[in-house]
């Protein structure tokens, strides 16, 4: 054989050598991509539900008073009276003068007003004003506020009173809360699998979920992780809630 042959011979060896190393490389990699197109197939999702009942840390009561009469000075002076008996109370709370926010002061002219002959208003002028109380001390305005019908039978027209709570401590919990919500939605994983006859593997997709913030004993979770209605405002107890949703594969 001459040596042009047996170069021939070497090189055409070497390419049978390529061709089967690059089909099992090929072979492995598609088997590979087969697995990981399987194992993304084989998945469960689950919720996580965290709740905590807290207790509001700021009240912001709003109350709303009146006067009428025909006479400007005669009506401010009778307001200015109105609103010295609304301090006193407040004072007699136990509120104090940092936490009382005097508001804007709104003085209509009824007879501005296009009414029907048969209708004028009794009186030309209508005197109104808000006083709002902001403090943390919930318990104290709570009190409070069941005492001001008392304001009735000192001769103080209260419009309308609003007493609203609220919960700004929502940061210093938040990270225990998406950790136990998480925690929870494992734990549902866990026991799919073993009732499907698999194992829990690594998290395929997770969504934090939302923080809501709701009256105390509002009922259960929904679909969405909500609780039935409800105005948290009003309350002074309140439930956090936040819903995780978690996707992991399952391994056979």
């Amino acid at each position: 054989m001459d040596d042009a042959s047996r170069i021939n011979r070497g090189a055409m060896v070497l390419l049978g050598s390529f061709l089967a190393l690059g089909l099992i490389i090929g072979g492995w990699v598609l088997g590979a991509e087969i697995k990981a197109v399987r194992l993304a197939d084989r998945y469960v999702s689950v919720r996580g539900l965290a709740e905590r009942t807290v207790k509001s840390d700021l009240a912001i009561w709003f109350i709303y008073y009146q006067e009428t009469g025909d006479d400007l000075p005669s009506l401010y002076s009778k307001a200015e009276a109105d609103k010295k008996v609304i301090l006193q109370f407040l004072a007699k709370q136990g509120i104090r003068p940092s936490e009382i926010d005097m508001g804007i002061v709104s003085v209509t002219d009824n007879q501005a007003n296009v009414f029907p002959a048969n209708r004028r208003p009794l009186y030309r002028y209508s005197f109104r004003q808000q006083i709002s109380v902001q403090t943390s001390r919930v318990d104290l305005v709570s009190a409070a506020a069941r005492n001001a019908a008392s304001l009735l039978q000192q001769g103080i027209v209260v419009m309308s009173t609003s007493l609203q709570y609220k919960f700004n401590g929502l940061n210093s919990i938040k990270p225990d809360m998406i950790t136990e919500a998480t925690q929870n939605a494992r734990a549902a994983a866990d026991r799919f699998a073993l009732d499907s006859g698999s194992s829990v593997g690594t998290i395929r997709q997770a969504t934090q979920g939302y923080f809501s913030i709701l009256p105390a004993n509002s009922g259960a979770p929904d679909a969405d992780g909500g609780g039935y209605g409800g105005n948290s405002d009003r309350s002074l107890m309140k439930t956090v809630r936040v819903v995780t949703d978690v996707q992991y594969y399952l391994n056979k």
